[in-house]
């Protein structure tokens, strides 16, 4: 029972001494990159750039106990620095204490809605949310974050809110000659380095990078000529602290720690997967919310904001011999000795240089072969994808998110609610019953209408039901006798539908004609005898256990003289 709710015990129980000389070392790897991708994701999420590491240390112990998955990496993520900023910079009016308490309560709240999701089971709802919309809302997400960093590249600072807003600005601000040439030489070369060693898995290409900005800009004093540097960091580790927010911010709060919960899980699911793929080893979507939940909780707790897993750090741990949790527990020690021992180590690290690896991080985000693909393929879902960005982009990262699921669940409904439904004939020398459309010469039998309808029955499409079943009663080239719906297709039905069925029973009889239905499963019969629908439209003589067996208790039934 311990192991259920606890992974990581179990892991400690079953581990293997081998193991631990290559945690030790992965996790020293892992440092490595840490550090630097927290303080910049911190600075792109609009609070100071401490915070961090305060959302590094406590959230790898805290997944390392809770979290299924041996390899993943959790920390501050780009696809979640959007949303965080839309949220924290409108409400903090510049205030940072109030922008940390801001982001910590986001984290609490995503990571309550992440563990009451993982306690209810509810770990399939991300899987609502389909490729070419999970393309869009991270194309959009990328963008922004992209658009976000561009002035600190450039060395000078915007007051827009909003993706397009922004980029009006940053081109007013280029025309009037704001842009510090220092700080970009030392922005671009970080991005360039960065973009040029990150097909080179094995190369600490990130760490490269910022090491080099911060030894260049301290040799030669750049923080003195008007490059802005991160400064002296704050020396300890973080502390328990509730983050109080104003009430006026709830709703806003509330609202974009959702909206967190449901990308970060969006990104840790598919990543989970992934590893446990490659590891040959079963993860739990539900025990995985609750990972990434009791880590969020952890991050809100401890002066953090909302994390998500690493598409970046975890392939490092992976390839650097990562073998369990430990490796998470090795970088969240490293990182709190550098905090103790080490504060000032980073003193002299342009924020241009912080800003180059958030847009390394973002570029990495875009996703466009794929979407070529579907474009090809499907082109009305490359169509639905390109709405979901420009959601995004020209509404914002919150907006775009909630655009995003109200279209996934738009999405869901039209698929059910006009599905595909066929009436169906003999083919000549073909086994089984067939659509007559795609077989125009089917043989039909006279009297009988052998309907099949391939989706639930629900609210959304009953009434279709009923209007298709009525017309392929009107279109029969015979007088209809019966009609033998085929529902093997038919998972649920629900209470509009089950008053639906009670209805077009009664009109048919009124006509005599019977309704019957083969292969219906188990479980829809229950429902039926639920809704009281059972009896009330014959019992069991009405359901057959195969459409062949159906037309042939029709034609004994109607004495029909008709040859398959």
């Amino acid at each position: 029972m311990i192991g259920q709710w606890l992974p990581g015990w179990e892991t400690l129980r079953a581990y293997r001494a081998e193991w631990l000389g290559k945690d030790i070392a992965a996790g020293l790897v892992l440092t490595t990159m840490l550090v630097p991708v927290g303080i910049a994701y911190a600075e792109a999420s609009g609070v100071p750039g401490i915070y961090g590491l305060y959302a590094t240390i406590i959230p790898l112990l805290a997944y390392a106990l809770f979290g299924p998955s041996r390899i993943m990496v959790l920390g501050p993520d780009s696809s979640l620095a959007a949303l965080i900023l839309a949220v924290v910079a409108p409400l903090s009016l510049g205030d940072p204490a109030r922008a940390v308490a801001l982001a910590g309560m986001m984290a609490i709240v995503s990571g309550i809605a992440c563990i009451l999701a993982g306690v209810l089971r509810l770990g399939f709802i991300t899987e609502l949310l389909s490729k070419p919309i999970r393309y869009g809302y991270m194309n959009g997400i990328a963008l922004t974050v992209l658009i976000s960093q561009l002035p600190k590249l450039f060395g000078f600072s915007i007051d827009g809110m909003g993706p397009l807003h922004n980029i009006y600005l940053i081109g007013d601000a280029i025309l009037a000659g704001k842009i510090h040439p220092a700080t970009v030489i030392i922005g671009t070369t970080t991005l360039g380095t960065i973009l040029l060693l990150k097909p080179y898995q094995r190369i600490p290409g990130i760490l490269i990078a910022v090491v080099g900005a911060t030894v260049v800009t301290g040799w030669l004093d750049l923080g003195q000529q008007g490059v802005k540097v991160l400064g002296t960091l704050p020396q300890g580790l973080p502390t328990f602290k509730l983050p109080l927010i104003h009430p006026e911010d709830v709703k806003a709060v509330v609202i974009g720690g959702i909206a967190v919960a449901l990308v970060s899980f969006a990104d840790t699911s598919v990543l989970s997967r992934t590893y446990a793929a490659k590891t040959r080893q079963s993860v739990d979507p539900n025990q995985e919310m609750i990972g990434l939940g009791a880590a969020n909780l952890a991050a809100g707790f401890f002066q953090g904001f909302p994390i998500s897993s690493s598409s970046s750090r975890t392939p490092v741990a992976e390839a650097s011999g990562s073998k369990t949790q430990l490796t998470g527990v090795v970088g969240a020690l490293c990182v709190a000795l550098l905090l103790v021992y080490a504060p000032n180590l980073l003193q002299d690290l342009p924020t241009s240089a912080l800003a180059a690896v958030v847009i390394a991080s973002a570029i990495g985000l875009f996703e466009f072969s794929d979407l070529r693909r579907i474009y090809r393929i499907q082109r009305w879902e490359f169509w639905l994808s390109m709405v979901c960005f420009a959601g995004v982009a020209v509404l914002g990262a919150i907006e775009g998110i909630m655009l995003a699921i109200i279209l996934a669940v738009i999405e869901f409904l039209w698929d059910g609610w006009r599905p595909h439904y066929a009436v169906l004939g003999r083919v000549q020398g073909v086994r089984g019953f067939h659509d007559t459309k795609r077989h125009p010469d089917a043989r039909r039998v006279p009297g009988l209408v052998l309907f099949r309808w391939d989706a639930p029955l629900f609210f959304a499409n009953a009434e279709l039901f009923h209007t298709n079943i009525l017309q392929a009663v009107s279109s029969s080239p015979t007088p209809v006798k019966r009609i033998i719906v085929a529902a093997e297709p038919v998972t649920s039905i629900d209470v509009t539908s089950a008053d639906m069925l009670a209805e077009l029973f009664a009109q048919l009889q009124a006509d005599g004609i019977e309704l019957h239905f083969a292969e219906m499963k188990g479980p829809v019969k229950d429902k039926m005898k639920q809704f009281e629908l059972f009896n009330r439209m014959g019992g069991a003589g009405i359901f057959h256990p195969t459409v062949g067996a159906a037309v042939d208790d029709y034609l004994i039934d109607h004495r029909v003289d008709w040859q398959p």
